[in-house]
């Protein structure tokens, strides 16, 4: 069957999926049989035993009939709400509309899971989903982000709630991402205001950068564009602080080059001063 795309995390569920499987399957065969496969109102009616509806979804699923089987189990919720069945097809559903790109729908059954079990086994893997369908919709740096923010957030809440799961390692990785996707729009939008000389405007971008995503591969950038930005404005100070933190952390650096340099212009030298926020920012973190 197809599986959320990532290494090593979905094995779990995918075998508890296949371990339910083996052990309906025979009463599955036995539902498919007796209903017709081109009429779907007489494949189930409201009187069919959840246990016979979420059975047929599960042979549906695992004969790659992603789309009928995602129909069964909403048959399923909808008609047997309280029922085992239903908690089983809800974690069914979030699954399947993911892997047919229906992401908002994934998110929102894998969020009714979340609500409705929290204490679940499946519950981590459901907020795995919910980061993943986000992480989908993620569109490039020139737009807004309000996506990235939100796979950052569902993973950060997985990681929180279930540190060791099989997920988190993954989850990990995908916020580096998220967070250099972050701190790429900011400092897009920083280098756009120092074009147009809106230094106090671009320093606001480029601190956000240096304040929280230090651990990215824009940091180095965005030190560089302090040096530039503080200098043009004749703040030497924290232009100076800006090159010296740089050096420190990045000394074979291209960006750190440019800086002495540009420093050089004027007679001065990275010298960092550690009142300014940029030292206080950078205080007891390693790069």
């Amino acid at each position: 069957m197809a599986a959320v795309p990532i290494s090593n995390a979905d094995g779990s569920f995918s075998g508890r999926l296949r371990r339910t499987t083996i052990a309906t399957l025979a009463v599955a065969a036995l539902a498919l049989a007796a209903c017709s496969s081109t009429d779907d109102e007489d494949f189930a009616t409201n009187d069919t035993p959840p246990e016979v509806l979420f059975n047929e979804g599960l042979a549906l699923r695992n004969d790659g009939k992603l789309s009928d089987a995602r129909l069964k189990f909403q048959e399923v919720d909808k008609l047997h709400p309280y029922s085992e069945y239903s908690r089983k097809s809800l974690i069914n559903l979030a699954y399947l509309n993911y892997s047919l790109g229906k992401f908002p729908e994934a998110i929102t059954a894998a969020k009714r899971f979340t609500t409705l079990y929290p204490g679940n086994e499946d519950s981590a893997y459901a907020l795995y989903i919910i980061g993943q369908s986000y992480n989908k919709q993620i569109p490039d740096v020139t737009r807004d982000q309000e996506m990235t923010q939100r796979a950052l957030a569902a993973y950060g809440e997985l990681i929180q709630r279930y540190p060791d799961s099989e997920y988190a390692e993954d989850a990990r990785s995908k916020i580096r991402v998220a967070q250099d996707q972050l701190a790429g729009k900011e400092m897009e939008v920083g280098r756009y205001y120092l074009k147009r000389n809106h230094q106090i405007a671009a320093i606001n971008r480029f601190k956000v950068v240096v304040t929280n995503y230090q651990t990215t591969r824009h940091i180095e950038e965005a030190l560089f564009r302090l040096v530039e930005t503080y200098y043009a404005l004749g703040v030497v100070n924290e232009a100076q602080t800006a090159a010296a933190v740089l050096g420190h952390n990045f000394p074979d650096s291209q960006w750190y080059k440019d800086a002495f340099s540009l420093l050089k212009t004027g007679g001065y030298s990275p010298n960092e001063d550690s009142g300014s926020w940029i030292s206080r920012a950078f205080s007891g973190i390693s790069l």
